[in-house]
This record gives C-alpha cells, structure tokens and sequence, in this order.
C-alpha cells in the first residue's frame, strides 16, 4: 500500500476508526485490537473508543499470529471469538449481528459468511478451539480450523461482497471509499 493502510481516512474516521466503530456498535462483547506496525498511531487513532490493545512482536508475522495475540489475551470465561481484519472496511455492525444470531440459532460453533460460494471474514468461532488455533495450523492458518472441523461449521450466506474484500493495494482502497459514497443532490457524495 505504501503507506499504513489503517489509519488512511475512511467515513470521516480512520479505516481502522471505522472497523472499531462498527464492532462497537455490534452485540461484541469485548473488543481486542492486536497492534504490530505504528501501533502507537493506531492507538491514538482510537483514543476514546472502548477497546483493549494486545501488541503482535511478530511484526512481520502471518494472519494467524495476529489472530494467536488476541486469543491468547481473551479471558477464559469468554464462549467465542469473532475475528475481524483490520483493512476490511465495508464490514457492518449488521452483518456482525446477523453472524452472531445465525450461530446462536445453529448452535453451531464456527460461523463463516458466504457470498457467492466464497468463504469470507469476519470468522467467529467458539473458544473450545483455542489450544488448537494456539498450537497448529501453523502452514494453513484458520482455514485447517475450518476443514478440521466442517461439521460444527455454519456457512452464512450474505448479500454483500464485502465480506471478501480487503484491502492490499491503493485500487482496493480506492474501491472500497468509493463503494461507502452515496451520490447526494447534484452530483455531491456523502458517505453513508
């Protein structure tokens, strides 16, 4: 990207602002947001906001190392995680709510949203895996999760694309500001 994608402004906030406004404003619990690159401009990017910050040593680590911090700092008595990228901009407290309320229904205890035949994120998934996330799939990531245990595994199906989209180029930030602009009176655009 060539530049710290998080904190690029997005709806009047920072993309990261963005994210943690809308899993605030989701039935989450408790939010935990593993730092590793700039971390003290993203804290400052959040100052205010009810979260908790767990830092990732692994600066240059994979997903899943990221997704080991904040597992390792989520208290024991919690029932389930919900994994959200940080450069996923277009994902809704909505959609956060749906997933949770479609595995509370299901009973099941990994949630994935689906669009188009395509697993995307957020993931959530019950903590009885933690040991397992913790010590393995270290050459697949959450995906082993996913295949090691398809039959405690819910596919949601989702109306937005936005559940597959991240953001690793300018192009992609660039679609993603202007898929949140909403053509306004006269050509002006507002973001929604």
């Amino acid at each position: 990207m060539g530049t710290q994608k998080l904190l690029l402004p997005f709806a009047g906030r920072t993309v990261i602002g963005h994210i943690a406004a809308q899993v605030l404003a989701s039935p989450v619990d408790r939010t935990i947001i593993v730092v590793g690159h700039d971390a003290a401009a993203i804290k400052s990017a959040l100052v205010g906001q009810s979260v908790e910050f767990v830092p990732n040593p692994d600066t240059e680590g994979d997903m899943l190392s990221s997704v080991r911090c904040g597992l390792r700092a989520v208290p024991v008595e919690i029932d389930a995680v919900l994994v959200v990228l940080g450069d996923q901009p277009s994902i809704t407290s909505e959609l956060i709510r749906q997933l949770i309320e479609a595995g509370n229904a299901a009973g099941r205890s990994i949630i994935v949203p689906m669009h188009d035949g395509k697993t995307g994120h957020p993931l959530l998934f019950s903590t009885r895996y933690r040991e397992e996330i913790l010590t393995g799939y270290d050459d697949v990531g959450l995906r082993g999760l996913l295949q090691a245990h398809a039959g405690d595994r819910l596919d949601v199906p989702v109306a937005s694309s936005s559940v597959l989209s991240d953001m690793d180029y300018p192009e992609d930030y660039r679609r993603e500001v202007g898929a949140h602009l909403i053509p306004g009176p006269e050509g002006a655009s507002r973001c929604r």
